[in-house]
């Protein structure tokens, strides 16, 4: 079986060893309902509450108890947008950025076809929120802002306390789809004013399956799936014990390694990996902003062919990469990014992005280093683009 070399982690990571660990009593030896008033049962309440602090701590929330578990970011993601608009129902207006996640843009796209006046920010070349557009389009009927922290295909950040500031002063609630920099960078929401966040465990080696939503207390909140009473009657269904344990666990190490220095090793690696594409192959471009972005990821076109190709020969040595986001890899269109951040149409097609985790090791980087320009060359002497473009260059 050939080594994986694993460069997808934006897509989603490995469960670290030390949360399945502590996950495994809970599936089989401790498999209680949390919610029993038997104390078999009831000990779980326990383990939930441990968890529930732990991602506290991660995201600097005030009060434990503005963490609610969700099954994923989506769920999170969807219980913060029909909240926001149920609560404020007198107000038709919302606003969220062109380079979401689908989880946001769906359900944008859902509540304009009901009849809410929906605006969505552009970005410039590099990826950066448009704010002069924001604050020209934000008014006192705007009744949700909805801004993801870190691009997932670019990793280029938000700058999220600006905009939760905009959004106070015009009365609208602030969400934001932090998905992408929980774990890989300091998150506050204290500091930044959000009323909610949406995170997802398997984002920093957590399992899948487990989500949080934030909500800051004082925040109007109406759920999304309603039932039993756990969650404080916010979140309806049987906790999910093992998996809440994971998160716990997760976000615990993602603290450690925060503080450890660990992201500006993976940082390095990825500026290693950068700068050895851009020196060895030409016709190459970094979309994003080199400034201000995740540590783990580098979004890269290759002009002249598809990124899905190279995706394929990639693959054959057991390199792993992706086009964009997971969720949306399946269309054989430029993302929807790439179109926003007006990427010309002879790089947008050929984009790949590398995104690093504490795992990657130099090895790794030098094998990519090794494999990716022939395979580049080598596509571009079979592209019919390629070919178009070698003649129309002036003699």
């Amino acid at each position: 079986m050939k080594k994986v070399v694993y460069l997808d982690n934006n897509a989603t990571t490995q469960c670290a060893p030390e949360v399945v660990e502590a996950m495994l009593p809970y599936f089989s030896e401790k498999y209680g309902n949390a919610s029993s008033i038997h104390s078999f049962g009831g000990e779980n309440r326990h383990v939930i509450d441990a968890a529930r602090r732990q991602v506290a701590q991660l995201i600097h929330a005030q009060y434990d108890d503005e963490i609610i578990f969700t099954s994923c970011a989506s769920e999170s993601d969807n219980t913060a947008i029909f909240s926001a608009v149920r609560a404020n129902r007198a107000k038709k207006h919302i606003i969220t950025s062109a380079v979401e996640h689908p989880a946001v843009l769906e359900p944008f796209k859902f509540l304009e076809s009901q009849g809410y006046r929906v605006d969505y920010i552009g970005v410039d070349e590099q990826g950066r929120f448009n704010m002069e557009q924001f604050k020209r389009l934000i008014d006192t009927q705007t009744a949700v802002v909805s801004v993801m922290w870190a691009n997932s295909e670019t990793g280029t950040i938000f700058p999220i306390q600006e905009i939760s500031k905009i959004a106070h002063e015009y009365g609208a609630v602030f969400h934001t789809d932090a998905v992408q920099a929980v774990g890989k960078i300091p998150v506050d929401v204290q500091a930044a004013g959000v009323d909610m966040l949406s995170l997802s465990a398997h984002k920093f080696h957590g399992p899948k399956g487990i989500g949080v939503l934030y909500v800051k207390r004082g925040t109007r909140f109406l759920p999304y799936l309603m039932g039993g009473h756990q969650e404080k009657h916010r979140r309806a269904g049987t906790e999910n014990v093992p998996y809440i344990v994971g998160i716990g666990k997760a976000a615990e190490l993602a603290q450690k390694r925060l503080s450890g220095g660990t992201m500006q090793k993976v940082a390095a690696l990825r500026d290693e990996l950068e700068q050895g594409i851009l020196k060895t192959i030409p016709d190459v471009k970094v979309n994003g902003d080199p400034e201000h972005r995740v540590p783990n990821t580098t979004n890269i076109s290759f002009g002249y062919i598809e990124g899905e190709s190279i995706l394929m020969f990639l693959n054959d040595f057991g390199i792993c990469a992706s086009s964009g986001s997971a969720c949306t890899s399946g269309s054989l269109e430029p993302s929807h990014v790439l179109r926003a951040m007006k990427v010309p149409f002879q790089f947008a097609h050929g984009s790949v992005r590398f995104s690093l985790s504490d795992q990657t090791t130099s090895e790794e980087v030098r094998l990519v280093l090794k494999e990716l320009p022939p395979i580049i060359e080598r596509l571009r002497e079979i592209s019919p683009f390629s070919r178009m473009a070698k003649t129309h260059v002036a003699p």
